[in-house]
């Protein structure tokens, strides 16, 4: 755990009691502070009352009147479309509104890092896609490479739930939008940004909110290195503001379209090729192409963005060679479940927007797709020009049917994933891949899109008898 400073003795109130609200109050509990604590959720507020902590209804009148701070979670909206009548109360009469992402930059430095010969570094990775992978691939570098390493923020552990930094050890944050930015404190050592494509826009109030929540991790937090993926006009754009020259090696530019050159620091994959050039000569090359765990350009992408990162930390290129052949890849993200008589069963639950969907269909070859769900803001048509691999479609979700109509391509409507995924077994033929790629939210049927994703292979491995 790490205890939250410069609230001891006042009173802090939580807003939203799940893993991360919990995780901050035992935090500031921890640093002297006393939690107040509400969540809408009877159940959530009964488990916290449970651990002893004070559960107030914060909207009622005066509830902020002795509150030095209010921490909200990330699910609870601040700003767009609507704030939390909560946060609104808070904000009325100046009570100033933060997360635990804030809270773990103030408090995260102690005194014993005097002793330390290695202080602890913090690389931080935000961006639409990939950015689960690319921090649970640095992470595993990391650990294979022997440094102690600890991963945080939307994936594994709460970040205030952690262990204290070691001697020359390191933290890895993924960070949403939601968290970057609401944070009042945002300090990594090393900041990365995969991509940019629209996702979440009616919580940031369009396309340029959302940006501008990614670019504060950069703007704000002022990282030693920075790690951009320059494929999009936003990166670019972003390194650009972030470079003082053409030769500013603090910045680190990515790309998996073309071949980057100029006197700076660049790390590109082309053909399956990744390479890294300094001043301009080349420095690193990795061929990705037989990497199970990382398969597709997009793959390719965070494989490029998790080796830059972890070259400005000083690791060998073939270091993180022998450590990305060893990555097993992450759960609900391009995940091979099964092969069976020659059929490859795909998980990419977690391909919850077109962007991601396409990436996810360009890794693959002779593809039964199943997809379909709740569909997010701006429709599916970009879709349809990346189905040149697509067989036929296995549409679920409660509005199957238009999803299915909006497709150009060979569209079977099932509703139900047991339906979806006993007609593409039946179809399928040697050297296919039946591939779990929604392209929408999971929000209609399931709870998440993990519990989406377990349905797929349960699914699966049940009319495989696996």
């Amino acid at each position: 755990m790490i205890p939250v400073k410069g609230f001891s003795g006042q009173k802090v109130a939580v807003l939203g009691l799940g893993r991360s609200g919990l995780a901050t109050a035992r935090a500031l509990r921890a640093g002297g502070a006393e939690a107040i604590c509400w969540d809408d959720n009877p159940a959530a507020r009964e488990t916290a009352e449970g651990e002893g902590f004070q559960c107030l209804d914060l909207r009622r009148h005066g509830a902020f009147d002795e509150i030095a701070t209010l921490i909200v979670s990330p699910g609870i909206p601040h700003l767009y479309p609507q704030p939390n009548p909560v946060v609104a109360a808070a904000l009325e009469v100046g009570v100033p509104v933060d997360n635990d992402i804030g809270l773990f930059f103030r408090s995260f430095a102690g005194p014993e890092w005097n002793n330390y010969d290695t202080l602890p570094r913090v690389i931080a990775v935000t961006g639409s896609n990939g950015k689960s992978t690319t921090a649970a691939l640095i992470h595993h570098i990391l650990s294979e490479a022997g440094r102690e390493a600890q991963l945080a923020g939307n994936i594994g552990r709460g970040v205030l739930d952690i262990d204290p930094g070691g001697d020359g050890s390191v933290v890895v944050l993924e960070l949403s939008s939601y968290q970057t930015e609401l944070a009042r404190a945002l300090t990594p050592d090393v900041a990365v940004f995969t991509n940019l494509s629209p996702d979440h826009l009616d919580r940031h109030g369009g396309m340029g909110g959302y940006f501008a929540a990614k670019r504060r991790l950069f703007a704000e937090g002022g990282p030693d290195r920075a790690v951009i993926g320059i494929d999009e006009a936003e990166g670019a754009y972003l390194a650009g503001q972030l470079a003082e020259g053409p030769a500013d090696d603090r910045v680190i530019r990515i790309s998996v379209e073309r071949k980057l050159t100029g006197p700076g620091w660049q790390v590109f994959a082309r053909k399956g090729f990744l390479s890294e050039y300094r001043k301009g000569r080349q420095t690193g090359s990795i061929d990705l192409r037989g990497i199970k765990g990382l398969p597709g350009a997009h793959n390719h992408q965070n494989a490029c963005a998790a080796y830059a990162a972890c070259r400005s930390l000083g690791l060998a290129p073939r270091v993180i060679e022998d450590a990305l052949h060893s990555y097993p890849g992450l759960p609900h993200r391009s995940q091979i479940i099964a092969e069976v008589g020659g059929v490859i069963f795909v998980n990419d639950s977690k391909a919850t927007n077109v962007d991601s969907a396409v990436k996810a269909l360009s890794a693959f070859k002779k593809i039964r797709w199943i997809c379909g769900g709740l569909e997010k803001e701006g429709g599916i048509d970009a879709l349809n020009g990346a189905l040149d691999q697509v067989i036929k479609a296995y549409v679920i979700g409660r509005e199957a049917a238009g999803f299915a109509m909006q497709l150009k391509v060979e569209a079977q409507v099932c509703t139900t994933m047991a339906a979806a995924v006993e007609q593409a077994i039946a179809d399928s033929e040697t050297g296919e891949t039946v591939l779990l790629a929604p392209a929408a939210a999971s929000f209609d049927q399931y709870d998440n899109f993990e519990q989406r994703g377990d349905d797929f292979a349960a699914q699966v491995q049940k009319r495989l008898n696996i």
